[in-house]
This record gives structure tokens, sequence and C-alpha cells, in this order.
């Protein structure tokens, strides 16, 4: 890849949601928005190379993606809408007031997590529009064909145009029952950059878990008391504490029990804990995302993976699928109880979920690691083999071809 390919593609990591949000606000449609800022990237790609990368490079694509934007306007407006077209090209309508959040980012994320859109939609158009995920990517996240994602996109965007969906943050009285949608969309953006899928992108992206985090810490400030928001971001802190220790020098995923726990981020702990303590003392009982970072905090609380209690890990499982009884957590449950109970209970457990697993690849990996630990070498390869084939993150790829080549050494 050239200098400028490479200069293209950090811009879109770190302009792309900034200049989509304006454009939203400024135009109301999220069509335009999108397919002017992809516009504006391509024209990049075109132009920079010969007339070199400019001085500003996310004003100079902002304002080659507005022109962009007005030009498709121009084309598609009726010729007795001339009224409407001066006020998009001129701009002259007074500011919208500032909302709860004065960030253009959250204003998109709200609009694309509308009620009127089935939970799933407001996940997959937030994680397309501000995270700037491709099709292929959020389709792996969804465990779905990537037409069928492609489609699920295109229909939101529809329903929003359609009904009219307004650019802006809740009002304080709509805020709660807006969150949990934010959250999961928050959730799955942190996801894929903690272990990317995209091909050619690197195994952990930090400007889109540094984005989560940061978007994160913006909700916390609307809701202080949303044990749920505390949570989300006590998960994302103590995950990203290890971020430095999960890729060696060499490229590939180290397991939790191989990372070097002295390059953990001392302060991305202590500051997770903080919240997790905070939350406790409050007497509520804890949603999803309190009890999943409480699991990252036992992890993280043990000097040495043998001093990991291995027991109140599998209990906060057990919290955690009375509230989300989801293979994917009956599937992490089981690698806890490997610990605790053995590799032949857990086996057993992961063999119940194959029917919905079977096209996860660390559905595979986990059978693997059990197999291998139970001597049946044969059986672990072929799970190796098949995990390889599902898995989109060259980190973990490269991890799994050493174990299912070790097994054959």
């Amino acid at each position: 890849m050239s200098a400028v390919h490479e200069t293209v593609a950090r811009v879109h990591r770190t302009e792309w949601a900034r200049i989509v949000a304006g454009l939203a606000r400024r135009f109301g449609d999220l069509d335009v928005a999108e397919e002017a800022a992809a516009e504006a990237f391509a024209t990049a790609l075109e132009r920079w190379p010969a007339d070199g990368v400019p001085p500003g490079p996310g004003a100079w694509l902002t304002t080659t993606a507005t022109r962009k934007a007005i030009d498709r306007i121009r084309r598609e407006s009726r010729r007795d809408d001339k009224q409407r077209e001066a006020r998009i090209v001129y701009d002259d309508d007074p500011p919208e007031p500032i909302g709860a959040v004065d960030d253009e980012r959250l204003r998109l994320i709200f609009t694309c997590c509308h009620p009127a859109l089935a939970m799933e939609a407001r996940v997959a158009l937030t994680l397309r529009m501000v995270g700037g995920l491709s099709m292929p990517e959020i389709a792996r996240a969804f465990l779905v064909q990537e037409t069928a994602m492609g489609q699920r996109i295109t229909r939101a965007k529809a329903k929003i145009k359609a009904a009219r969906i307004p650019y802006r943050v809740p009002s304080a009285e709509d805020l709660p029952r807006r969150v949990s949608g934010v959250l999961a969309v928050l959730f799955l953006v942190f996801n894929e950059g903690y272990l990317a899928t995209g091909a050619g992108t690197d195994p952990v992206r930090q400007d889109l878990t540094a984005e989560a985090v940061r978007l994160a810490r913006l909700i916390r400030g609307l809701r202080p008391d949303d044990g749920e928001v505390a949570g989300l971001l006590a998960l994302m802190l103590l995950t990203e504490a290890r971020r430095a220790a999960r890729v060696s020098a060499t490229g590939e995923l180290v397991s939790l029990a191989e990372q070097d726990r002295g390059a953990w981020d001392a302060g991305l702990i202590a500051e997770g804990h903080r919240l997790l303590r905070e939350r406790l003392a409050s007497g509520v009982a804890p949603g999803r995302y309190q009890l999943l970072a409480a699991i990252n905090a036992v992890h993280t609380s043990a000097r040495d993976v043998r001093d990991t209690d291995w027991s109140q890990i599998v209990a906060l499982y057990d919290h955690l699928l009375r509230l989300d009884p989801s293979p994917i957590v009956a599937l992490n449950r089981a690698v806890a109880v490997a610990e605790l109970d053995g590799p032949e209970v857990a086996l057993a457990a992961v063999d119940r979920l194959e029917e919905r697993l079977g096209g996860y690849h660390a559905f595979h990996a986990t059978r693997a690691e059990l197999l291998r630990r139970l001597g049946r070498s044969e059986q672990a390869r072929d799970a190796y083999d098949r995990a390889i084939d599902l898995a989109g993150n060259t980190a973990e790829t490269a991890y799994l071809r050493r174990r299912r080549d070790q097994l054959r050494g």
C-alpha cells in the first residue's frame, strides 16, 4: 500500500464519523451523507497521489463531501424546489438548539438508534454510519450473510427517511429508554476494534476502541446513575487495559493465560474496578454489562493466571445466563467450567451448542482446545481447521494455526 493510500485509510478511521455526522445534520438524509462522504474519500484516492495530501485532510474531505452532497441534491431537486436548494447551498438556517450532548457523533448515534427501528437494524446502521465499518465486517459481527446485512441497513435508512426521524439528541424524558440501544452499538463497535475482522486491517483497531470508550464516557456524563452505562464503561476499560499484551511482536494473538500481566494498564484497571465498586455499593441488582465487567474484574485482579477465582467466574456466568440465555454466554461459561470441573464436563456443554454456533469460529476454537486437553489430537486438529476457516482476525488465525501445527508435530 502506498503512503497516500495509508494516509487515506488513517484519515478514514479518524474522520469518517465526524464527516458523516456533519452532513447528516446539514442535509437531514443518511443516504446523502454516507454517499457524499464515500465519494469524497474516493476523490482523495484519485487526486492526492498527484496533488499531494492537503495540510488539513479532514477539512478538505468535509468540503469535498459537502459539494458532492449539494451536487446530488441539485440533480434530484425538482425545478420548483429552488427555495429548498438555496437553503441547503447557503446553509443560512439558525443553528439547532444544543441538546443534552453537544457532540455530532452522539446525535448521529441517537438517530440511528431510534426506537422505530428494530434493535438489530439500529446496531448495524450505527456500525456503518458512525463506526465506518464495511458490510463484511458488520455481517461477521452479526453472523449473517453480507447481502442480508446490506438489505437490513438499506431498509433502516429508508425507514428513517420515510418516518422523518429527526437528527437530534432525545429529550431528558426520552433518554432512559433510548440509551440501551446506544449501549448495544458501542459494545459492538468496541468488540470490532478489540478483535478486528476486516481483511487487511490491524488485528486490533485502537481507533474503534478509543471512539467507543470516548462515547461511553459521554453517555456516562448523561446518565451518571445508570448502572449499565457504568458497567459498559468499566467493561471497556478493563478490556482495553490488556490491549498491549494481546498481540505478540510477530502478530499472533496471545491468550489470556499467556499474557504478560505486567504490560496491562494499571490505571485503566483501577478505574474499571472503581466503577464496579460504586455500582456494588448502590445495592441495585447488576445488569448484563455490569456482570461482564465483573468477570473481567476477576481476571484483572489475579496477579497470575493460577490465582484466578474460577468458581466466582462461573457463578457470575450463571447469573448472566439468567439475564441473557444466549449461546455465546453459554460458550464462554464452558471455558470457565473447564478450569473448575475439567475439560470433559466443559466439552459436553460446548457440544450442546453446535446447532446454534456451528458457523461461529470461537465455538470450534473452544472445542479444539478442550479436545487437545483430553488428548484427542485428530479431532482437535479438525476443530482447529474449522476455526481457521471461519476466523476473520489475522492475529487469531496465526494463533490457531500454531496451536494446530503443534499437534501435527
